[in-house]
Formats: C-alpha cells, sequence, structure tokens
C-alpha cells in the first residue's frame, strides 16, 4: 500500500492543511473512503504514529484519510473556524479529486477518539447524506449538550466553539439523534468506551438516549483507559464493522 502526506489549502477554514492518507494496493477503484479524527491534544499524524492502523488495513481496498482538526471538535464554531463544513463539503470534494475515491454516501465512513469520536458522530448525524457509518472511541459524547463549566481553563475556549446555550443545537448529538430517527435517515453507528475511561459516564448516557429514541447502534465497553493501548486495539473493530457497512466484507 502506499502513504501520502499531503499539503493543500482550505478556502473555508483560511489556511494550509496537513493531511495523511493510506492508499490501498488490493482491489480495484473507486475505492470507499474511511476518515479517521483524532483527539484534543493531536493531529493528523498520530493515528499513523500511535498505532498499526497500516498493517490493520492491508487487505482491505480502502482509503484511509487522516485531517488535522485542530482544537475545533469538527463542528461550526460560534465565533470562529466552520469546521463541520470544512470536514463534510470541502475535504471530501478535495479528496475525491485527488484520489480514485468512490463519490457516493455509501462509499464513505467516519470515525475518530475522544474529540474525535465525538466529531465523528457529530458529522455522520449532522450530515447523514455525506456518510454510511460512523463509529466513536472512547468520545466527548456529552460536548455540546451539558452546561459548559465556566470555572475551567478551558471555558473561554469551548464558548467560542459551541456558544453560551449548546443544547438543541447542530452541537448537540442528543438532538442530532433524535432528528435522525425522526426522519429517518441515520447512518450506522458504532461507540465504544474503555470502563476506566474518564468519558464512560456520558458514553453510557448518550448510548441510553439512542436506545430510548429507538435508534439503532452498536454499543460495547471494554477495559481499558483513555489510552493508546485501548485504541490500538478497538480501531481493529471498527474497521470491521465499517467493512461490513461498506460491504467490503460479509455482514
Amino acid at each position: 500500500m502506499a502513504f501520502c502526506q499531503v499539503q493543500w489549502h482550505s478556502k473555508v477554514l483560511g489556511k494550509a492543511l496537513g493531511l495523511n492518507v493510506i492508499l490501498p494496493e488490493v482491489g480495484k477503484p473507486p475505492y470507499p473512503v474511511f476518515y479517521l479524527l483524532h483527539g484534543l491534544s493531536d493531529d493528523h499524524t498520530i493515528w499513523h504514529r500511535r498505532t498499526r492502523l497500516e498493517w490493520y488495513v492491508r487487505d482491505l481496498p480502502l482509503i484511509v484519510v487522516m485531517p488535522d482538526g485542530f482544537r475545533g471538535f469538527y463542528t461550526n464554531h460560534e465565533n470562529g473556524p466552520a469546521f463541520a463544513t470544512y470536514m463534510a463539503e470541502e475535504l471530501p470534494a478535495f479528496v475525491e479529486r485527488a484520489f480514485p475515491a468512490r463519490r457516493d454516501r455509501a462509499g464513505r465512513c467516519i470515525g475518530g477518539l475522544s474529540m474525535g469520536g465525538y466529531g465523528a458522530l457529530r458529522l455522520a448525524l449532522g450530515y447523514p447524506e455525506v456518510y454510511a457509518s460512523a463509529h466513536s472511541h472512547s468520545g466527548a459524547l456529552a460536548f455540546g449538550h451539558d452546561p459548559l463549566q465556566l470555572n475551567t481553563s478551558f471555558s473561554r475556549e469551548w464558548q467560542m466553539v459551541i456558544g453560551d446555550a449548546p443544547a438543541g443545537s447542530a452541537h448537540d448529538l442528543f438532538a442530532l439523534a433524535e432528528t435522525r430517527r425522526r426522519e429517518g435517515n441515520a447512518p450506522a453507528l458504532r461507540i465504544d468506551c474503555g470502563t476506566e475511561d474518564f468519558l464512560i459516564e456520558p458514553n453510557r448516557r448518550f448510548t441510553a438516549h439512542l436506545k430510548t429514541i429507538g435508534l439503532d447502534h452498536e454499543y460495547a465497553e471494554f477495559p481499558g483507559a483513555h489510552s493508546w493501548d485501548y485504541w490500538d486495539l478497538h480501531i481493529q473493530e471498527a474497521l470491521q464493522f465499517h467493512a461490513r457497512n461498506l460491504g467490503l466484507v460479509p455482514a
């Protein structure tokens, strides 16, 4: 397989960006695309540096795209950049021009960890016409739903992202899930979290909400904390989940 480091300029964000891409050597193009998102403190290089991702996808006819989401939570900021527009509209259009990628919903999936877990669900639930499936590892799934804790060191930064009253908005996964259930156009969803992870409680609350509203999803808890040992292990299950939904392996 081939590994590409891409530099390009986003008109939506108004800046140059890095992008890592894994290209398959099996199957025939055009290939489905998996967008894989990083967490708050990392960048587009981290999945390739901290996991065996390239080895795990070696037999899949799948393009893996790892974009830089900065600290933006992959949502359109109330006072700042439009990261959701960049991720769900501008980036796929660029990828589909530059690489032998499929250009339909059934050929796109998305996932991520922590901030990127929230981001993957925010994008998939907010843009159901773009992605066939989405997964979250250890996601910050109550971000955009719970009231901001204004006494933290990140309060001002988060206010710039989601505003003062995000509940019910396009930042709120609970509200987005209700809309998808009502309209009947949700992507396939998989969520997992470690039982020792500090984000386990919002993952349980969010998946309980999905169950209450009757939105189909997969949820699993495993031993582990908010760590690369956990993510390197469970990205393998997420890849199989997406491969089934993309029709790359038997369902």
